[in-house]
């Protein structure tokens, strides 16, 4: 029997908040489950609540923490697991594609590498579109280790390996979304790094217990949702699924002011609930806690090790560049708070400008998480380019101030790629950098807004490209019905 949806007026301060005309909008549909260890009868049920969520209209379907089994033993956990290309996935990619959904497999028990001492699995959240591909994929990365003595231990531990690295926001119909798993939600730091870099929406697909459930699970999913402004959307597991475990439920959508708009009640089913994305940008907007930050007080929360390439340039139409408006088809990368784009007049070829997204005109204008983040752009564009242009160095300029060269009123990186002899004189790169965008004439050569919208979007195939599909690289991918 499928759980009622609970639907939930919200209060006061958040109704004030939603005055502007929605647009953005979207219908998601959240799953709770009460998966055992019987693997065809949770398929099953996925299926099941899948084409349901699709005939309601839902765009994206989320699915809990370990929808695929829970094992009654760490050595069943291990045993019942998966690689990417297994069939159980290659089912789950058939039903988005019947359904025409995109799903967020809230995680799944993939199989481990073979090289370990022990066995061990990966807990794997992903995301699959409606054409049936994989377009992320998050391993969980604080494992849950609870040993409540007369009450209840669980190790993940003990037979899972952590996840390395934080995933970049996915874009997809419904926003960005950025991947979490259930007792990350107790990690502010990662909210905070996703929300940096773009996210919209967080999920927290989970199997909490039953006495960290009713402590913690509301107030820790509103708190995220309040601190980052995004939608906060959490599957989850209910019910007892053996003789040693029990999980909380309360599957529900927490909206960016923190408020509850869609929740499970008992048993298996789902909910429904309605992304506004132009309620993301109002929030933000009216309570505008990403500028008052005190980043020169405490730092700012950065994802190491992780791919920056996270906000898509075509999000708007037009970036200001001091006077200058450039068109988001002469962007080829952008951050949550830096712009890299190509060169009307370059100086040698690859040549490209990083700027701050906001008009600031001096580098001592930037406040430090602008620093960092320009920087941090930076030094990652330079490599990028150095590799597509195939240079073996760069140079980078700032001309700070009008006596230093500077001709748009706005802060700005030269960045140009080197290759031996480009200059017979190293140093005459200089001139060419101090000369190249006065004294232009009718007769001047610009390059067409063609050419310069042709350049970044090769540039771009390097920092947006798709992640390779594992089922697609697998010469022994499964192709059961």
């Amino acid at each position: 029997m499928f759980a009622k949806m609970t639907s939930l007026s919200r209060g006061n301060s958040s109704n004030n908040l939603r005055n502007a005309d929605k647009v953005q909008k979207t219908l998601i549909a959240v799953c709770q489950m009460n998966a055992t260890s019987l693997k065809a009868d949770n398929l099953q049920t996925i299926i099941d609540l899948v084409a349901t969520a699709s005939s309601r209209g839902a765009q994206m379907v989320f699915l809990p923490e370990a929808c695929d089994y829970i094992g009654e033993t760490k050595n069943q956990s291990i045993d019942y697991s998966e690689p990417l290309h297994g069939n159980f996935i290659h089912q789950l990619k058939k039903a988005a594609i019947r359904h025409k959904v995109w799903l967020s497999v809230g995680s799944f028990h993939q199989r481990g590498p073979e090289n370990q001492d022990k066995p061990k699995l990966i807990n794997t959240h992903i995301i699959i579109d409606s054409e049936g591909k994989i377009r992320a994929t998050y391993d969980k990365a604080h494992l849950f280790d609870l040993d409540i003595a007369g009450k209840v231990r669980l190790c993940e531990s003990d037979f899972v390996i952590p996840g390395s690295k934080v995933i970049p926001p996915v874009s997809t119909p419904i926003g960005r979304i950025g991947m979490a798993t259930c007792y990350d939600v107790r990690f502010p730091e990662l909210s905070l790094a996703l929300a940096h870099q773009g996210a919209q929406i967080i999920t927290y697909p989970s199997a909490f217990t039953q006495t960290t459930g009713m402590a913690h699970w509301e107030c820790l999913l509103r708190a995220r949702a309040i601190e980052t402004q995004c939608y906060v959307i959490a599957a989850a597991q209910t019910g007892k699924h053996n003789a040693k475990r029990s999980s909380y439920g309360h599957a529900m959508v927490v909206d960016p002011w923190g408020a509850i708009i869609a929740q499970c009640s008992e048993g298996v089913g789902l909910c429904l609930a309605e992304i506004d994305l132009d309620y993301v940008a109002k929030v933000r907007s009216e309570m505008p806690v990403w500028q008052h930050r005190r980043t020169d007080l405490y730092g700012r929360v950065i994802a190491l090790d992780s791919d920056a390439s996270i906000i898509p340039p075509d999000d708007q139409p037009i970036y200001q560049f001091g006077h200058i408006k450039i068109p988001s088809s002469h962007i080829f990368y952008r951050t949550r708070l830096s712009i890299a784009f190509v060169n009307i007049k370059p100086v040698l070829p690859g040549h490209a400008l990083i700027a701050p997204l906001r008009v600031a005109v001096n580098l001592a204008d930037l406040n430090p998480a602008e620093v960092t983040d320009l920087f941090l752009t930076v030094q990652h564009v330079t490599e990028i380019l150095k590799k597509h242009f195939k240079a073996t160095s760069s140079t980078m300029a700032i001309q700070d101030g009008l006596e230093a060269g500077q001709t748009v009123q706005h802060v700005h990186v030269h960045i140009l790629p080197r290759k031996f002899g480009d200059f017979s004189d190293n140093d005459d790169i200089y001139d060419h950098l101090q000369n190249h965008d006065k004294g232009w004439t009718e007769h001047t050569k610009l390059r067409s807004a063609e050419e310069m919208a042709e350049e970044a979007r090769q540039l771009r195939v390097h920092f947006y490209t798709k992640p390779a599909d594992p089922e697609e690289q697998s010469a022994g991918s499964s192709d059961e019905s």
